[in-house]
């Protein structure tokens, strides 16, 4: 394909996009013109194939493609209602992909939508791991916090563990740090955080956040009473877990936290190669 028709249906293909409440779309009868169908029924059955593809994958079929009615003149000023969809970056994907390929205008669709895609995925997976980074490391910067509060009110690194084992015993319904880490088949020498799901992550801070608050607040001093204190706080979020009917010691590991930093640069850069190729196909 020349570089001249590739730019000239990149430009066709975004200048045919609309955008409702953040989301990206393509109406099936412009849709059908951009991949040069002349014949609606021919293009519904590319259509109907996208669906049963959509429906393979898992996807809902009614969230990428949605029916929409509209009404056409038909001469004399009279007007009738014309069948359409709205079609999501995915469905034109999959339309694209059962198209009839030795049409120019679908291989270049089958590559644009492919990336397009694969770029959205990209972004949600990274959204995902970050968020799951950002909440270990507010755990992490808590506890040091925590860590630092207490050591000026006579309690070592030991008496430390202690308490933060003892937060976990009562966050994980009875369970110690230890146990938790045979639990969940966790190395000894590796954090047990770095293997909890996000929500299990933000609550081991948000009580961790409290017991720094009510130290420093009622001028907690010694192990047993900071201890105490820990307790009662992991014991409040996890009710409030258990409200939503969540128990942390039920939750299987999640990735290694290290795995997932090497993973999150990774896919910067393939969303940086992808934006890139987006860029020299817009030139």
């Amino acid at each position: 394909m020349e570089k001249g028709t590739i730019i000239k249906l990149n430009k066709q293909f975004e200048e045919y996009a609309y955008e409702q409440d953040g989301i990206e779309y393509w109406l099936a009868r412009e849709l059908q013109e951009l991949l040069g169908y002349a014949d609606w029924r021919n293009f519904l059955n590319a259509i109907n194939k996208a669906k049963d593809s959509c429906k393979t994958t898992g996807e809902a079929v009614s969230d990428h493609f949605v029916d929409v009615t509209k009404m056409v003149k038909i001469g004399s000023g009279a007007e009738r209602e014309q069948e359409d969809f709205m079609l999501t970056r995915y469905a034109c994907y999959l339309i694209a992909q059962n198209g009839d390929t030795k049409k120019e205008q679908i291989a270049f669709a089958q590559s644009y939508f492919a990336i397009q895609t694969r770029k959205q995925e990209l972004l949600e997976e990274r959204i995902q791991l970050m968020e799951r980074l950002h909440a270990r490391e507010k755990l992490a910067a808590t506890e040091t916090e925590l860590s630092k509060n207490i050591y000026e009110r006579g309690v070592d690194n030991s008496g430390f563990a202690r308490i933060r084992s003892k937060g976990d015993w009562a966050m994980f319904g009875g369970y110690n740090t230890s146990d938790m880490k045979r639990k969940l088949g966790i190395k000894d020498n590796r954090p047990l955080a770095d293997f909890l799901p996000t929500i299990t992550i933000t609550a081991k801070q948000l009580a961790t956040e409290i017991t720094n608050f009510n130290v420093k607040k009622n001028d907690l001093k010694g192990e047993g009473n900071i201890t105490s204190e820990h307790i009662k706080n992991n014991k409040d979020v996890r009710s409030l877990l258990g409200k939503s009917g969540i128990k942390p010691e039920e939750l299987p590991a999640e990735e290694d936290i290290k795995k997932l930093e090497r993973r999150a640069k990774s896919l910067d850069k393939e969303i940086a190669r992808k934006n890139l190729k987006g860029k020299k196909n817009n030139k």
